[in-house]
């Protein structure tokens, strides 16, 4: 066993519920095989929600993190009732952890799956999409969340995956979007994983349709290898592969940052569950798995892996997985850490062995880009406007509309001026589209439309600017249009 000379430091945090325990058992593990880590502890969750802290973490257990750049975290509680934010999301936008990393493996058939041949990573966009929570009740019947996608983000995460895919030799990485509807923001990541993907030519690349992606996902899960995927389908999608693999109960995760890295299971607390020292601490070991592998102490990782399998292996099962005709003894946490730590040193020998190579952390450069020229062609106005129909709109906008022209108006991304349809369902939120036909407007004449708008009774309650970018128009017609 190679022996570490220098410890590695790591935040820990031990969580709530069943949190103490599946930490005391997987650190129990780390410490048997070897594993050299200096260990700040820090208290989250239940206990600093309750004390008042609406983030569940205190500046001070931040700034352990920020020192040691490494946070193993046990999942927590948080309480019900409004006012509480999530503590992963707090913890990753604080710390910029943009790709969530979730190694999806089938062990049959000693754990229980329709998909044996299932060896799938996930790697998901962590930071933006729809959720960057930017919502707002614009109306009486209308809300709305905005999703915004940057280049920087879609080309670091993408870049990630390929990153990845070499370093832990895979063939091939595939995304997933929705860019046959939403042409600009999912298009944008499918333009940039096409870009990225270029770079990396002995890696093969392929794009989906995420309906059909996922399908294919959820019934042939053996056909992927690396998926990337944006914020909301990542965080859909690596739930479904870890459960069609076997269970979300042994699953792990990372939480990757350019300076900071999170480890933890996926599952949550499972208070009903705590101090019966039956919960199965594989999700948060198998996560240490992968801090190990970052932190440079691969040989560890590689002995506790294997030790793990061969645990599964000999039927050594928790009550999660446990099924009599492929376990041979349901323990509890504690027993089960102790099965592993007695078999380090070991290989499965049904299920394949694994070696880890000895790699820096991955990181990724973005490649540099020119601004383009941006010059401004129009401007959407979204009004509130309760009891009217789109001819009537019209005729109040149309005639103080210049130097500007109204070119259409939509309610609920549906044309519905000039043209429409009856049968079209009519709320109190409309789109009202104005093009300058000189070819460009200026932010001034946009603002006194507005104001003239207000003189007319009509209440704006958003814009949004029409751009182009190196004369190419930048914005959708949307449906119907």
């Amino acid at each position: 066993m190679t022996t570490h000379s220098t410890s590695a430091p790591i935040t820990v945090a031990h969580g709530d519920g069943i949190g103490p325990e599946i930490m005391e058992a997987t650190l129990s593990v780390l410490n048997a095989a070897g594993a050299a880590l200096d260990i700040d502890t820090i208290t989250i969750g239940e206990s600093v929600y309750q004390a008042g802290n609406p983030a569940g973490v205190t500046p001070e257990a931040l700034e352990s993190i920020r020192r040691t750049g490494v946070f193993l975290k046990a999942p927590i509680t948080t309480p019900q009732g409004g006012g509480f934010k999530s503590l992963n999301v707090t913890v990753r936008k604080t710390f910029g952890l943009y790709a969530n990393v979730r190694p999806c493996v089938a062990y049959a058939p000693f754990v229980a799956t329709k998909h044996p041949g299932m060896d799938v990573v996930i790697v998901r966009e962590n930071e933006e999409d729809l959720y960057a929570g930017i919502e707002h009740r614009q109306t009486d019947e209308v809300v709305q969340c905005l999703k915004l996608i940057s280049r920087q983000g879609c080309e670091r995460v993408i870049r990630y995956a390929f990153e990845y895919a070499t370093a832990y030799r895979r063939t091939k990485v595939t995304a997933f979007t929705k860019d046959n509807i939403m042409k600009m923001t999912d298009g944008l990541f499918h333009r940039v994983f096409d870009e990225v993907a270029a770079d990396y030519p002995d890696i093969q690349a392929e794009h989906w349709i995420v309906d059909i992606g996922a399908a294919k996902l959820a019934d042939t899960p053996e056909a992927f290898d690396v998926v990337v995927l944006p914020n909301l389908y990542g965080d859909i999608l690596s739930d479904v592969a870890a459960q069609i693999a076997g269970s979300v109960g042994l699953a792990g995760s990372a939480n990757i940052g350019e300076r900071v890295a999170m480890f933890e299971a996926i599952h949550g607390s499972a208070p009903r569950r705590a101090g019966q020292d039956v919960a199965n601490p594989s999700g948060l070991l198998l996560a240490a798995v992968q801090m190990l592998v970052h932190i440079g102490q691969a040989d560890v990782a590689s002995r506790v892996h294997n030790a793990w399998l061969r645990t599964i292996e000999d039927g050594i099962h928790t009550y999660d997985i446990y099924e009599p005709d492929t376990s041979t003894s349901k323990v509890g946490t504690t027993a089960f850490a102790a099965s592993v730590i007695d078999r380090l040193g070991q290989e499965p020998t049904r299920l394949p062995a694994t070696h880890y190579a000895q790699h820096r952390p991955i990181t990724v450069k973005l490649a540099g880009r020119s601004a383009a020229a941006k010059t401004q062609l129009g401007v959407d106005v979204f009004v509130h406007s309760p009891d009217t129909t789109p001819d009537e709109l019209a005729a109040k906008l149309r005639p103080f509309a210049a130097p500007l022209h109204l070119d259409m108006i939509s309610n609920r991304g549906q044309k519905v001026w000039p043209g429409g349809a009856p049968e079209t369902l009519l709320t109190d939120h409309w789109r009202c589209r104005f093009l300058d036909p000189r070819g460009t407007t200026t932010a001034a004449e946009v603002v006194a439309l507005q104001a003239r708008m207000v003189e007319h009774g009509i209440e704006p309650i958003k814009t949004e600017g029409l751009y182009a970018f190196d004369g190419e128009p930048a914005f959708t017609r949307g449906q119907g249009q």
